[in-house]
């Protein structure tokens, strides 16, 4: 495993990327053999956002956050840290990723400005996962007032979407931004 993680960071040097929080690593053979798929139904799985989420928010909130998840699947923030901070838990994928709220993403459903400012004024930040890098799945946080910077300078899409390429930009130029620290 160790292997996979400097070959993933070795590789990761190459975008130029800035060094992440953390990387959270998943064993794909043990994965293979208990689900009882083959290693590339495991990536097909883990690299798609919208199945990996459920276990990233798990994953995040005990193993990074030392927190628990939100009460329920409709509460505005995903995940809380021991502190009772809010927080959002996103997967970079080959499309990209957005940081409005997930009810203005997708079709016959609008952006709407205002309601991502009130997300933003909900939580503390984001925790990204770059999935495209599974098995050892870079993450990072991003603050609420880095979001809001980066909409301000307009380095965000209309919609708050930006690309993978652009979002690993973007990370690369941020300073590192600490989770607080543990009760």
């Amino acid at each position: 495993m160790k292997r996979i993680v400097l070959l993933c960071c070795l590789w990761l040097g190459r975008v130029e990327a800035a060094e992440p929080n953390g990387v959270l690593g998943w064993d794909v053979a043990a994965l293979q053999t208990t689900l009882g798929v083959s290693a590339t139904e495991v990536r097909e799985y883990f690299t798609d956002g919208r199945r990996i989420s459920f276990l990233l928010e798990r994953r995040l909130a005990r193993e990074v956050l030392q927190g628990r998840l939100a009460p329920s699947e409709g509460d505005p923030y995903d995940v809380s840290d021991a502190h009772g901070g809010r927080w959002e838990v996103r997967s970079l994928t080959d499309r990209g990723i957005y940081f409005c709220p997930s009810h203005m993403v997708g079709s016959s459903r609008n952006f709407d400005e205002r309601g991502f400012m009130a997300k933003l004024d909900g939580i503390e930040g984001y925790l990204v996962s770059d999935i495209e890098q599974f098995p050892a799945v870079p993450y990072w946080v991003v603050r609420t007032a880095t979001v809001r910077r980066w909409w301000a300078d307009r380095k965000l899409g209309a919609t708050s979407k930006i690309s993978y390429a652009e979002a690993r930009r973007l990370f690369a130029a941020m300073p590192m931004q600490a989770l607080p620290a543990t009760p």
